[in-house]
């Protein structure tokens, strides 16, 4: 997420997570929003044991940890906020490996393949 933008840009589009956030967070002004990006795997289970217990909803794209990570997915097991599970691309278009996610079994529900406007309904389906 820190390259979008940047990375594949005919894959992930051309802008960034910053300036697509700031758009996501005027269309829902009734909704208080916060971003959390890292590239590290046990940086973002601390972060979703932090806030499982707190936030309303918890929207995750865990990029190519989806298809390798038991340990996220145990972490979206263990935790008791909902979580909507999150792709710009469609993975099930792309490798076959990115076919599996460890994270859909936990989920509450799976957006894939609209591009950015992926969280825009994810968050108009919370």
């Amino acid at each position: 997420m820190n390259l979008l933008g940047k990375r594949e840009p005919e894959v992930y589009g051309g802008q960034s997570f910053e300036d697509y956030f700031s758009q996501l967070v005027e269309a829902f002004p009734d909704l208080s929003l916060s971003y959390f990006q890292s590239n590290i795997e046990g940086v973002l289970i601390d972060k979703l044991h932090e806030v499982g217990f707190s936030y309303h909803s918890i929207i995750l794209n865990a990029g190519a940890y989806t298809h390798t990570s038991i340990g996220i997915g145990d972490a979206v097991k263990g935790i008791e906020s909902p979580v909507t599970e999150v792709h710009i691309s469609n993975t099930f278009a792309r490798e076959t490996f990115r076919h599996q996610s460890y994270i859909a079994p936990h989920a509450k529900g799976i957006v894939i393949g609209f591009g950015l406007d992926s969280y825009r309904l994810a968050l108009a389906a919370i």
